[in-house]
């Protein structure tokens, strides 16, 4: 017996509207990270502030690199015959990982400029992410991508004809609007599920033993979990866009990303490493404001075996 969801979304909040929900659950996502990235860097003795203050260069280097990403991956059947589609809006394509890759080079141009910590400021927004991308994943339900193959199980997705891939394409004869009842893996729920648990294992490892966490921990986390999801879901996927040998580039990624989320634990906990010194939870100075006026004098990349700033030149000067 056939089991499908028979839903095929608009991409659009309300019709005729230019508001896609695509946009619309990307800035929920993010509003989630500032959230909750704001709570993880008061835990760790910095100022909210520092969030906000980094939040339009990391935006905007993390918005470059994912339309990059995305660029390169459909260069060749959407972008090779118009260039000026891939500057132009609107920006419908942005790669995640080029994103990550983005974000964290705008955190890196905003702590060497405060002077602060950069490997735990990866791990102040590490739970967040992993929320955001589990939010943001349902804007490609609304614009009926990332799917994989057929399936008969209860929670296939039916797709229209307009949004088939190559592979799956519908019978001859078929309307772009016309909606066959064939189930289709949901990879995006898959990979929201999953960011979404792997963010609360994050935020639990965070609250619950962050004495016994070095800088990086959480960063190397992220590497390990997002890295061993999306090799293993890139397997659903058909007709990839940009390989290497044959072997889907995504899939690479995370090969690498998975083996270097390793090696920095590994380094992180090498023998005779110390317990890293974290600055007690902040506290806004009087009047309610945080100020950020002065630098944070813990400009560090060694992790542990850096000494941390004093509470005094912290308590005025937060972390991304």
């Amino acid at each position: 017996m056939l089991g499908l969801i028979n839903i095929t979304p608009g991409s659009q909040v309300i019709p005729g509207f230019f508001i896609g929900w695509y946009g619309l659950l990307y800035v929920v996502g993010l509003a989630v990270l500032l959230l909750v990235s704001q709570r993880e860097a008061e835990r760790r003795g910095y100022a909210p502030s520092h969030i906000w203050n980094a939040f339009l260069v990391v935006a905007v280097f993390a918005l470059i690199g994912a339309r990059l990403y995305h660029v390169i991956d459909q260069w060749g059947p959407l972008y090779s015959q118009d260039p000026l589609k891939a500057i132009l809006p609107p920006y419908a394509g942005l790669g995640l990982y080029g994103g990550i890759a983005g974000a964290m080079i705008g955190i890196l141009l905003y702590v060497r400029w405060r002077h602060l910590p950069f490997k735990l400021a990866l791990d102040v927004v590490v739970p967040g992410t992993l929320f955001a991308q589990g939010i943001a994943r349902w804007g490609n339900f609304f614009n009926q991508e990332l799917y994989g193959p057929p399936t008969d199980l209860p929670w296939g997705i039916t797709i229209d004809c307009a949004h088939r891939v190559s592979q799956y394409v519908c019978p001859s004869g078929s309307l772009p609007t016309d909606v066959p009842l064939q189930g289709f893996h949901p990879l995006f729920f898959y990979e929201s599920s999953l960011d979404i648990i792997g963010g609360l294992i994050a935020l639990y490892i965070s609250r619950r033993f962050l004495a016994r966490l070095q800088p990086g921990d959480l960063g190397a986390f992220w590497l390990i979990w997002y890295g061993t999801v999306r090799f293993f879901l890139e397997f659903f996927r058909a007709g990839w866009n940009w390989t290497l040998g044959g072997i889907a580039t995504a899939q690479l990624i995370g090969i690498g990303i998975v083996a270097a989320g390793i090696v920095l634990l590994a380094y992180n906990h090498r023998r005779g490493t110390k317990p890293y010194g974290y600055l007690p939870p902040y506290v806004a100075p009087d009047g309610g404001d945080d100020a950020d006026d002065d630098d944070d004098d813990d400009d560090d990349d060694a992790g542990a075996d850096d000494e941390p700033a004093s509470a005094e030149s912290t308590s005025s000067s937060p972390a991304s």
